[in-house]
């Protein structure tokens, strides 16, 4: 029995320090805010980790960030938040991975008294309705008004007529959706604009490499590429670099990472839509301390975004 005891603690303990990375040593004198991020293998979240620990820092409370090592793996995502209810953590901020899906456990911290905040990925307002559940804010960017920048710069780029395929995220998913309804929504009003294909490579460098490979293909006539993120805009860089084609084919990505900076500087890539995910991390420290000091906090806390070119680098 007791071997057994000693085995649940250490599973107990590596299911929680599973996807923390360079957070405090908890203090039992402090108020703990726990960020629960998509995955720690893209620097678009590192950044948004840099930010809350840097907030935390300042306002001198515990910290705690996990991660699944896939954006796919919301299971995963659900066990942490689980995790972090069994620690008793003051407030948990969630990127989720999926819209609906996290919904059972937003239920479960609600049942706990643990306030939750939503940072980058909204929950789907429908699903939590129905089943009675409470996100107390979203803080994040507008990803419908960030497609809509990369429409325009794309139809301008190609002269209002021309070729577009497109790497969605994940099916569903509540942020690349808004994306893509933002970049439909300024394509559609150009009648030579052709979307030839949109196809799924689940937010990962390794999958917008073989889709936008499969893409070159099939479809030869293909002039510019919307890569609804950025990892996969560089496997899209890569498929068309491979291809001999780095230059003939318009790229523009979403987040302005700094390797996708990078490649617009070489002129592999045109443009992408910045974020700002070190101030969402930021932000969502210091409003979870307001909650936990019993403050107030607006359902809605902005982000700004901005196009990122080589002319504004």
């Amino acid at each position: 029995m007791k071997n057994i005891a000693l085995l649940f603690v250490a599973v107990t303990f590596l299911l929680i320090a599973e996807g923390c990375r360079r957070s405090e040593k908890l203090d039992d004198n402090k108020p703990t805010i726990a960020l629960v991020l998509k995955t720690l293998n893209n620097p678009y979240f590192i950044d948004m980790q840099n930010g809350a620990e840097a907030a935390a820092k300042r306002f001198n409370v515990n910290i705690i960030v996990q991660a699944a090592d896939r954006e796919v793996d919301v299971e995963k995502q659900m066990q942490i938040i689980e995790n972090l209810i069994q620690m008793r953590v003051n407030v948990i901020c969630v990127a989720p991975s999926g819209s609906q899906e996290i919904v059972p456990a937003i239920l479960k911290a609600n049942e706990a008294d643990i306030p939750i905040i939503a940072i980058d990925t909204r929950v789907d307002k429908n699903v939590l309705l129905e089943s009675g559940g409470e996100v107390l804010s979203f803080i994040g960017s507008d990803n419908k008004d960030g497609g809509k920048l990369a429409g325009q710069f794309i139809v301008n780029e190609l002269g209002k007529s021309g070729n577009v395929a497109i790497l969605e995220g994940i099916p569903g998913h509540e942020t690349g959706d808004a994306r893509l309804a933002g970049f439909y929504e300024v394509a559609n009003k150009s009648e030579n604009i052709k979307v030839v294909v949109s196809q799924t490579a689940n937010w990962e460098r390794d999958q917008g490499y073989n889709v936008m490979q499969n893409i070159l293909q099939a479809h030869p006539e293909i002039e510019a590429v919307f890569a609804c993120n950025d990892m996969m805009a560089l496997g899209a860089v890569e498929a068309i670099s491979a291809a001999n084609r780095t230059g003939e084919i318009i790229v523009v990505g979403f987040d302005a990472i700094s390797d996708c900076r990078a490649a617009i500087k070489a002129e592999e890539m045109h443009a992408s839509i910045a974020q700002h995910p070190e101030a969402m991390g930021r932000l969502a420290v210091e409003y979870a301390l307001k909650v936990i000091n019993g403050e107030s906090i607006p359902d809605e806390i902005p982000v700004g975004i901005e196009l990122i070119t080589k002319e504004n680098l």
